[in-house]
């Protein structure tokens, strides 16, 4: 999926690891995404002082909603997109020459290497949509790799007393995605049901955030509902989930990222220079050079926007606001 802000905010992320559990709430914001969809999303990621989780360095939550979903072609650099869908169908075009739709319990994966491009499109006639849109920052040499695609369905089940985890990234307690991506990470849907208690295997080595999709829990002993992104810190073997009612959950985490990250629309680099690169890529007659063509579309895409009168400045994460 694209960022659709017409003045998006220019983002240098630089993580400092926590060395320690936390309990922080990082509230979502309210983004209004315009044209024919007239969606409005809920963003966690990034955040002035969040930026990253390991290497997860978006999140977008959208739905439940009855909406026409049309992205047209649009292009991204350095990132691998992750299309997790809760319900609805999305069909996904792109310019490695793929065409899928994704359902729930079915994860998408798109590298972007050094340049790809591809549109989403929801199927059906206002068809209830509730999806979460992650990307994952590159590391160093695979951001300047060839683009690729993957679905992914039959996935991974960890189970205990009244809770799942499907895990559609990395791995819980031995159950492994198949999912290929380049740093160590973890995502993973969790379901608690009502009355449940219980711990979730975590990688003590990871940071890790909790993002509730519907209902209510105890992370930790703490409540916690859908008002933002609960992040974890490091240091934690597993943690403590509860609900009295139900609650599912998205369950994220990573190895810290080790490499300062810019991130303006829908490209990541690691400077101004690399962002204003891309960008006039994309608006040269030339962009399928780098971006490659998604069929279907005729000419249609959605053009980037203008780059801000000013050298993209970093934006660096705020020490932690206490432990747990």
């Amino acid at each position: 999926m694209t960022n659709l802000e017409v003045r998006p905010v220019p983002e240098l992320c630089d993580l400092v690891p926590t060395h320690g559990p936390v309990l922080e709430l990082h509230p979502s914001r309210e983004v209004p995404l315009g044209g024919v969809r007239a969606m409005q999303v809920r963003r966690t990621l990034p955040q002035r002082g969040l930026p990253l989780v390991g290497a997860w360095c978006f999140l977008d939550e959208f739905g439940p909603q009855r909406v026409d979903m049309r992205v047209l072609p649009h292009p991204h650099t350095g990132l691998q997109t992750v299309t997790w869908p809760i319900a609805g169908e999305i069909l996904h075009r792109d310019s490695v020459g793929s065409e899928a739709v994704v359902r729930p319990g079915q994860l998408n994966l798109m590298t972007a290497g050094r340049g790809v491009s591809h549109s989403e499109f929801s199927l059906g006639s206002q068809p209830l949509l509730h999806a979460a849109q992650l990307w994952v920052a590159l590391p160093d040499g695979r951001a300047e790799g060839a683009a690729g695609f993957e679905q992914v369905g039959d996935l991974p089940v960890w189970e205990a007393a009244g809770l799942r985890a499907t895990v559609f990234i990395g791995q819980v307690d031995g159950h492994a995605s198949p999912a290929h991506v380049h740093t160590p990470l973890l995502g993973a849907e969790v379901t608690v049901d009502a009355g449940a208690s219980g711990e979730v295997p975590l990688v003590r080595g990871f940071e890790h955030a909790i993002l509730v999709l519907d209902g209510t829990l105890d992370v930790a002993g703490t409540p916690h509902a859908p008002s933002g992104l609960l992040y974890l810190g490091d240091g934690r073997d597993s943690i403590h989930l509860r609900s009295s009612g139900g609650a599912r959950l998205l369950l994220l985490g990573g190895a810290p990222f080790e490499h300062d990250l810019v991130m303006w629309w829908n490209f990541v680099g690691r400077d101004h220079a690399d962002i204003a690169r891309a960008r006039a890529d994309w608006e040269s007659s030339d962009r399928a050079d780098r971006f490659g063509t998604v069929q279907g579309h005729g000419d249609l895409r959605i053009p980037a926007p203008e780059l801000p009168n000013i050298r993209l400045q970093p934006r660096r994460r705020q020490p932690p606001k206490g432990s747990a």
